[in-house]
């Protein structure tokens, strides 16, 4: 299956943000694409209530998008034991066309990782190689690199204690060279055969599939002596033995590997510096994955689409290394660029939920009951139960339609959600901030406009001076000019405003002079995209 669409709302979610992300994946899946929600961070109490009421399960959350190692790594593993023969491993490497293998034990568990250019190496070291005492091959390894038959014999696991000859020359001559726990290759010459076993070598391979004389294969049981019949001829015989040797023997035990969430960013540089070719990933110490290094260099973008944002500084982390296709949203434009025309949706209403259930109408799309139940509350968060300026006919129409659908009372259902978003016992100074928390360029400064919506102002201002100390902190920590707090009275309609940062006289160029307490009281005024951020940029134009 391709990789699935994100459609994602901004950071520091809201109800209108998750559940419309919620809702505008239902239609596409509905229309045949192959997508699915998503959120920028946690849910807030009142999208917490919002999802249980209806047992909508939350959507997957997403810190960033930047590429990692598990979106450009293979998942289809070729990997060889550290026991396995260089025979086996040629077979894999020729089979597979690939240039290097990760080696494993029998768990998964990553041990090393052997190239061509080791098996290359060995082949020209070959000559070396005759003498087995150090490489760690065993009777088994012989047996299964040689396709033979073992005539007689005991454990295959016993390891080769001597050195491999070839049995060419006369008998009297053989017996002065051939020593005791030598493996010796032999043809058809019995004589020769029997001078071996007399001698006590450990093992006789009787090439070209020659039958073993029964005297003689008596004679090597009563010595204890290993016989194993090959197909091959002398000399390939004695190419096959060299090629026994244990994968475990000429792997690189130091591997330069990665974790599945390692960044691509972070990876290029070590794989530049390192220059292999493959790089495993590790994931508790088992092999899950390998990335190619000619694939890193163009990694498949994920698609997102945009919900209830467009500015870059409300969305995901990582948004510059992704594929916008469509953005939905009831905000202002934020100066988001794309590399090709994109379909955008884009409506002065009080909610994205307005516009996503109107998408679902206009294409036919029937709407369940928990996907109209929490489109309405969306509708109803955003409007603040239509007191926000930013209400419409449209949102109150779209409402109505929704209530139907899900055989809710706007009035009760929007007390009950509003009343379990407001409810502030649990949270700290700086879980109030950050919320519903929102980045905006105004001007030449970066401002974060935090909001809260209580039935008790006064509840939340009480921790007046804590909340100061949190919107410092932020500042600090983010690098904002300036942090901004909106505690907004639902019953009374009014919001008061906490403030930390630069520059100086701003809040009072947009809203007049302030409370002694220095915080600023604003009748009537509900909606921070409609009644603060317009008077904000104003000022900061006169300052």
């Amino acid at each position: 299956m391709s990789k699935p669409i994100y459609v994602i709302g901004h950071r520091n979610p809201d109800t209108d943000s998750i559940c419309s992300a919620i809702a505008y994946a239902h239609l596409k899946k509905a229309l045949g694409e192959h997508v699915i929600p998503a959120r920028a961070g946690k849910i807030n109490a009142e999208t917490k209530y919002v999802l249980d009421f209806f047992g909508v399960q939350s959507p997957q959350l997403i810190l960033d998008m930047y590429p990692r190692a598990k979106d450009v790594m293979h998942e289809k593993l070729v990997a060889i034991h550290p026991w396995n023969t260089l025979r086996k491993l040629g077979q894999l490497i020729k089979q597979h066309s690939v240039k290097s293998i990760p080696v494993v034990e029998s768990d998964g568990n990553l041990v090393g990782i052997v190239t061509v250019g080791d098996l290359a190496e060995r082949y020209v070291n070959e000559l070396g190689m005759q003498d087995l005492r150090e490489t760690g091959v065993d009777y088994g390894g012989i047996l299964r690199c040689l396709n033979g038959t073992l005539i007689c014999g005991g454990d295959l696991s016993r390891r080769i204690i001597g050195s491999v000859k070839i049995a060419a020359s006369r008998t009297e001559t053989m017996a002065k060279v051939i020593k005791p726990g030598d493996i010796v290759l032999v043809g058809n010459r019995t004589d020769v055969q029997l001078t071996c076993i007399e001698v006590g070598v450990a093992c006789l391979i009787v090439t070209g599939d020659f039958d073993v004389a029964t005297e003689v294969e008596t004679a090597a049981q009563a010595a204890g002596t290993y016989i194993i019949r090959a197909p091959y001829d002398t000399y390939t015989c004695g190419r096959l033995i060299n090629q026994s040797i244990p994968v475990g023997k000429i792997m690189k035990p130091a591997v330069t590997a990665f974790k599945p969430d390692d960044m691509v960013a972070d990876i290029k540089s070590i794989i530049i510096r390192t220059g292999y070719r493959n790089y495993p990933v590790v994931q508790n110490g088992k092999l899950v994955g390998l990335i190619d290094r000619d694939r890193l260099i163009v990694p498949e973008r994920d698609q997102i689409i945009l919900i209830d944002h467009n500015e870059r500084s409300q969305a995901v982390d990582g948004i510059e290394e992704v594929k916008i296709l469509e953005i939905v949203d009831h905000h202002r434009l934020g100066g988001l660029e794309t590399s090709e025309p994109i379909f955008i949706r884009h409506e002065p209403v009080g909610s994205t939920a307005t516009i996503v259930a109107n998408m679902h109408w206009h294409r036919n799309v029937p709407i369940p009951a928990d996907i109209a139940g929490i489109l309405l509350a969306a509708i109803l968060s955003d409007t603040v139960l239509f007191k926000s300026p930013t209400a419409t006919e449209k949102d109150r129409d779209t409402a109505t339609k929704l209530a139907q659908i899900a055989q809710l009372d706007i009035q009760e259902f929007g007390m009950s959600m509003l009343k379990a978003g407001s409810v502030i016992d649990k949270l700290t100074p700086s879980d109030i901030i950050a919320t519903d928390l929102k980045e905006f360029q105004i001007g030449e400064y970066y401002v974060a406009i935090s909001q809260i919506s209580v039935m008790d102002p006064e509840a939340v201002l009480k921790q007046q001076t804590e909340l100061k100390i949190a919107l410092q902190a932020i500042c600090e920590k983010e690098q904002y000019n300036m942090a901004i707090l909106l505690v907004t009275g639902i019953l009374d309609e009014a919001t008061y405003l906490l403030h930390y940062g630069q520059p100086s006289g701003l809040i009072a160029a947009a809203f007049g002079e302030g409370r002694p307490d220095g915080t600023w009281y604003l009748p009537g005024v509900m909606s921070r995209k409609k009644q603060v951020v317009p008077p904000l940029i104003d000022a900061v134009r006169q300052l």
